[in-house]
């Protein structure tokens, strides 16, 4: 088997609901990406997937979706208001926790069609989370 990997940083804010800690409050992170390709056999060109598509084809939808937005549950109460301000929100039908956000990363790779067979997802420096099937 082989296996390639790109990695992908943005910015985003956050905060979960229902917890006791610093987490309650809105805040932001530096978080980065690390996708995981594999293949049991290369391309013509001795890969596993090209790295610029990898960043082409997540990287794209990240900087988009995911780059420099608010990721709120939807049962969150700041939802209208920020929505009413005209700040970029996205909404999630649970906590925006790593684990969450880890999932739903390697759900669009695979939905893009790349050959996804793990995420991490770092939400600090020192804490992260993984998915994979």
């Amino acid at each position: 088997m082989y296996y390639a990997a790109k990695e992908i940083c943005f910015s985003y804010g956050h905060r979960l609901l229902d917890y006791q800690g610093k987490c309650a409050n809105l805040h932001g992170h530096n978080g980065r990406v690390l996708i995981e390709v594999s293949s049991q056999k290369l391309n013509p060109q001795g890969m596993v997937v090209d790295f610029y598509e990898i960043r082409q084809v997540i990287g794209s939808w990240i900087e988009e979706t995911l780059d420099h937005k608010m990721i709120l549950s939807e049962k969150d109460p700041l939802v209208a208001l920020l929505q009413k301000a005209e700040e970029p929100v996205v909404l999630l039908k649970e906590n925006p926790t790593a684990e969450v956000l880890a999932k739903w990363i390697f759900e669009e790779a695979r939905r893009r069609r790349l050959p996804v067979w793990r995420v991490t997802f770092w939400e600090t420096e020192n804490s992260f989370a993984v998915y994979h099937e």
